[in-house]
């Protein structure tokens, strides 16, 4: 993993970007000195335009999710992803390209070169997600504990990335039960520092909840760090490879010495400054479409057009948050507050596509300019349930330290959930949220939420 600008990212996905940049724009620029062999073309101009193509086409492979770690897609998926950035890769070429002012260079020969480029790294982007052989970029991992926790985070690392290959488990002293299969814990005949040198170590996870009274081998991990061994705890490694902070790992201590969590003037002027900009550009964008969902809401079901309902905000205040309704007038006529169910009876016809299309949270946006939402944040719940969820989870108030979000680090991470389970869920990636935020990651979640309304993940 690598960390950019306050945010974790797969040294896979950095490769990938670096790639898509660096590949198109190598292949325009010696297409264009293999035309102007007799001449002398602008090779600083066709440099500019190949740069504004390849950057705009990552910019479009973001949003189509291309550079997104799921492993559960098939092939067929991948390969419709790939297929529409290519579609949508030769209107963009053509524009690209036919702005460029240079009589020496033959325009539509570089745009199929730069086509041909994008089509060469899309067919080796779905080759690699899908094939089983080793890749350069493998990771070799240990894992110190043999317990419940050790097994979790085994079951964890073969899920999220196939790159990381775990080498064994190394006993603990204080687990109580082997929990992992014999055939993966490693000998105690050799220290720790040692199987980890003899095996080629890249990183040391250590999986154990007890570690008081001499219970790690501190002298041992320290010559790995210093060896070039990283040592990484449990809230750490799934900080860093899930972009979460798992509340079953989480100690008070960690939160209030580690780093990040700040919450500084200029952080919260510069984040202001931006919902307010993005805010109004998006309304006026948006207007149509809301002028459009208004008269279809009144001619089914009548008025109200929207919905005003409490929610809990910045420090646990109150305040309303604004909707077009999406449910019947009597989704509560008994008074009674109720989760939102993935098909839930409750919900019109127009309702639920207003919902999957994400247009149903667009009247948030003047909530953001008044200053009770921010663009991105945790999503606001109803103090109802905030109360519940409070006294069931823990950690779960540190959530309020932030302005609540149109949209959110979870809502582009995890699916529409209903329940309290769903709630630790999304709990977990709203204090990645409140623990690394910066504008960077602002910039990347709204990204994704492009994706995520383009696919219907999660909808409701």
């Amino acid at each position: 993993m690598i960390k950019v600008f306050n945010h974790w990212f797969h040294r896979k996905t950095i490769a990938q970007v670096a790639v898509d940049l660096m590949f198109p724009v190598l292949c325009v620029i010696l297409a264009a000195m293999w035309i102007g062999r007799g001449g002398s073309p602008a090779l600083d101009k066709v440099a500019f335009y190949a740069v504004v193509f390849a950057f705009t086409m990552i910019v479009l492979n973001a949003w189509l999710g291309i550079y997104q770690r799921v492993h559960s897609r098939t092939r067929s998926e991948t390969q419709a992803r790939a297929v529409l950035s290519l579609y949508l890769a030769i209107p963009l070429a053509y524009l690209v390209f036919a702005a460029l002012a240079v009589a020496e260079v033959d325009r539509g020969f570089m745009l199929l070169s730069g086509l041909a480029a994008l089509f060469a790294t899309l067919a080796h982007r779905v080759h690699v997600a899908h094939s089983r052989t080793g890749s350069l970029l493998n990771h070799r991992v240990l894992v110190f504990g043999v317990g419940e926790e050790a097994e979790n985070v085994g079951r964890v690392l073969r899920k999220s990335d196939p790159d990381i290959e775990i080498v064994g488990f190394y006993p603990s002293p204080t687990d109580a039960e082997v929990v992992v299969p014999a055939q993966v814990v490693l000998s105690q005949k050799m220290s720790l520092s040692d199987t980890a040198h003899s095996l080629k170590v890249d990183e040391i996870i250590v999986a154990v909840r007890e570690r008081r009274g001499g219970a790690l081998p501190l002298r041992e991990l320290l010559e790995c760090k210093l060896s070039g061994v990283r040592v990484l705890d449990l809230a750490t490694y799934f900080e860093r490879a899930l972009g979460q902070l798992r509340i079953d790992s989480l100690r008070v201590s960690w939160l209030i010495f580690g780093e990040g969590f700040r919450q500084s003037w200029r952080r919260a002027s510069i984040k202001r400054c931006f919902d307010i900009i993005v805010a109004s550009f998006l309304l006026v964008l948006a207007l149509p479409v809301m002028l459009l969902t208004m008269l279809l809401i009144v001619l089914e079901d009548g008025f109200p057009v929207f919905y005003r309902q409490e929610r809990v905000g910045l420090d646990g205040r109150l305040f309303k948050v604004i909707k077009f309704r999406s449910m019947r007038n009597d989704a509560e006529s008994d008074g009674q507050p109720r989760w939102a169910t993935a098909n839930d009876d409750r919900v019109t016809r127009v309702g639920r596509l207003i919902r999957k299309l994400r247009i149903d949270e667009l009247p948030q946006l003047y909530s953001v300019l008044t200053g009770d939402m921010s663009l991105v944040g945790p999503r606001p719940e109803r103090p109802y349930f905030v109360d519940q969820l409070t006294r069931d989870i823990p950690f779960y108030a540190v959530r309020h330290s932030v302005k609540p979000g149109v949209t959110g680090w979870a809502q582009v991470c995890y699916h529409y959930g209903s329940t309290i389970d769903d709630s630790i869920q999304k709990l977990q990636y709203d204090l990645y949220y409140v623990k690394n935020h910066t504008l960077f990651l602002d910039i990347v979640i709204l990204f994704q939420t492009v994706g995520v309304v383009l696919t219907g993940k999660g909808a409701r």
